[in-house]
């Protein structure tokens, strides 16, 4: 399925022009090596462009359509008309060695097998480069004086003629095109992206772009283990895929990795989307509604075009129909050594993954900070919760993070991983208020989906309930006022009862509570009398929702609860000094 999806969008990609055809893709390239109708080297051109990074513009190299990469697996492999130093003047990082020697024969080799009857006078240019260039000579040529540190990096190569890039020749193309449609012995097989019998791939070209993977690029299908063999099929005739299939959805799929702006990273995942009709609007807005991603529009334009497409509506937008039920796809790679592992491959309408991102957002509405904008709470900001804030390193688990983002996109239950995170980190803090306000939201919002007799709905509210009849969640309330009249006894103190004893109040409050009540009566003789009315009323209100004793223990479920009463409590008494 993911295979086929792909292949669909390579042609509607082909179709508006935004990709290249068969046997050609979009390469990095950095510099052209400028050569006479003798194959004499006469200038070194840097052809880097000036690219948004961020908010700034940095040098980096630039996309040329080129010959379709080889796969480079083992030994020495060359591609066509663009290559490092290595292949096509015989120096690397170390300069010229044994082995650079090799791969310049090789890529001289290449050149010559493809060109050897092309007339043109460029192909002609670049095999007397290749006959003539002396890789001894590479380290002091003067053409190559200036950038030998940058030529050492490794970035690619192409050769310029007459002012004009060789690759752009129409008699090469041609060459080139015949030996790349002549390529491939592999057996007659019914392909399984297309369903035609036709010659299948052994090796797929390289994915490329995936965070952690190779920077070479790594394989979507592969097969490397007997015990992956069957009926004596090796590698990738397991699976067979035809020439096209392989070339169309490995070229679709390193085109929507090439594209920053929508690419997100969740943990160790790498995700991109595409909607079939191959219109950018499409990723742009998903990417504003789940990632926070940057978008070209004003927040409240957004908002109203995620409210229409999640009603169902279609409508013209910037002269771009936009329509409720396109077909939209989100495929989710993680690295593994050479290879991709698919954390998950979704599809559905656009309109209902509008409409699970905003079910997310409305289970997460909890009343926080008056500092803190009303907006929704993007991805990274909920797996940050997650993890150690004074840990160097701050990735959420990458397992937790891929299903969490599964769950919001189908709209079905978080998973446990999620709760027992932001717990151990409430657990370990012993925060829960101020900047870590969302913490209590993603409590709400997992009880909201994940049900359970436990946690009621009167306690998984906006704000706070003082109806609530639960008993955890009175029991977190009256901590939290326990705390307030602590503090107001003893303003400015280190350390308040929450440090020392929110854990085992929330676990065994049997416990823990009558030492914590005691306590506070010696806090309220240092009270004025206005203020011991005020703390005194509500403490007798609250100890009156009780039942004659507190319990032994709380389960995981029932601590959630205590931990929404103690957070909504206490907002409420922040809310309270900011309308004073």
């Amino acid at each position: 399925m993911i295979l086929q999806a792909l292949t669909e969008y390579y042609r509607t990609l082909e179709a508006a022009g935004k990709i290249s055809a068969p046997g050609w893709a979009q390469v990095k390239v950095s510099f052209a090596l400028c050569i006479n109708e003798k194959g004499d080297l006469e200038q070194l051109l840097n052809v880097q462009t000036e690219q948004p990074r961020g908010k700034k513009l940095v040098l980096a190299p630039q996309l040329m359509c080129l010959p379709s990469p080889v796969k480079k697996t083992s030994g020495k492999k060359s591609n066509f008309l663009f290559e490092n130093s290595s292949y096509l003047l015989g120096l690397d990082e170390n300069g010229v060695s044994k082995r650079t020697i090799e791969c310049f024969k090789v890529g001289r080799m290449l050149h010559e097998s493809i060109l050897k009857d092309t007339e043109s006078e460029a192909a002609k240019a670049l095999l007397e480069f290749f006959r003539r260039w002396d890789p001894e000579a590479a380290m002091s040529h003067p053409a190559l004086a200036d950038h030998l540190d940058e030529l050492k990096d490794g970035g690619n190569l192409v050769f310029r003629y007459r002012g004009s890039y060789i690759h752009e020749d129409p008699m090469i193309r041609a060459a080139w095109e015949e030996s790349y449609n002549s390529q491939g012995d592999g057996p007659e097989m019914v392909c399984l992206v297309t369903g035609k019998k036709e010659p299948v791939e052994n090796i797929h070209p390289s994915i490329k772009n995936v965070q952690g993977a190779q920077s070479s690029g790594a394989a979507l299908v592969s097969f490397n283990s007997p015990a992956a063999c069957s009926y004596g099929k090796e590698q990738n005739y397991n699976a067979p895929t035809g020439k096209f299939a392989a070339f169309a959805y490995t070229t679709a799929l390193n085109y929507l990795l090439a594209d920053r702006e929508h690419v997100y990273r969740v943990g160790d995942t790498t995700v991109v989307c595409w909607a079939r009709s191959g219109q950018s609007i499409y990723q742009t807005l998903f990417g504003g509604a789940f990632f926070d991603g940057p978008i070209p529009y004003d927040e409240n334009d957004l908002r109203g075009l995620v409210r229409r497409l999640c009603r169902g509506d279609s409508f013209l937008f910037e002269n771009e129909r936009l329509e409720a039920d396109m077909e939209f796809y989100v495929l989710g790679l993680a690295p593994n050594a050479a290879r991709l592992s698919v954390r998950f491959f979704l599809r559905n309408s656009y309109g209902n993954f509008l409409r699970n991102a905003m079910a997310h957002q409305d289970r997460l509405e909890i009343v926080h900070p008056g500092y803190e904008k009303d907006e929704d709470m993007p991805l990274w900001k909920l797996l940050g919760e997650t993890v150690n804030q004074k840990s160097t390193d701050k990735s959420p688990t990458p397992n937790m993070a891929g299903a969490v983002l599964r769950s919001i996109l189908t709209d079905t239950p978080y998973p446990a991983t999620m709760l027992n995170a932001v717990t151990l980190r409430i657990r370990a803090e012993r925060e829960l208020t101020g900047p870590r306000w969302r913490r209590a939201a993603i409590i709400k919002a997992y009880y909201l989906k994940n049900i359970h007799s436990e946690v009621p709905k009167e306690v998984l509210t906006v704000s706070l309930n003082p109806d609530s009849t639960n008993i955890p969640y009175i029991l977190g309330r009256l901590f939290s006022l326990l705390e307030a009249v602590q503090d107001a006894a003893n303003p400015g103190i280190n350390a308040t009862i929450k440090d020392k004893y929110f854990n085992s109040a929330s676990a065994t409050p049997a416990q823990v509570f009558p030492v914590l009540i005691n306590l506070a009566q010696k806090h309220m003789r240092k009270l004025k009398e206005g203020q011991r009315v005020f703390y005194d009323k509500q403490l007798t209100e609250l100890l009156g929702k009780l039942e004659d004793s507190y319990p032994d223990h709380l389960s995981l479920p029932q601590q959630g609860s205590f931990q929404l009463g103690y957070y909504h409590q206490t907002q409420a008494r922040y809310i309270k000094k900011e309308e004073n």
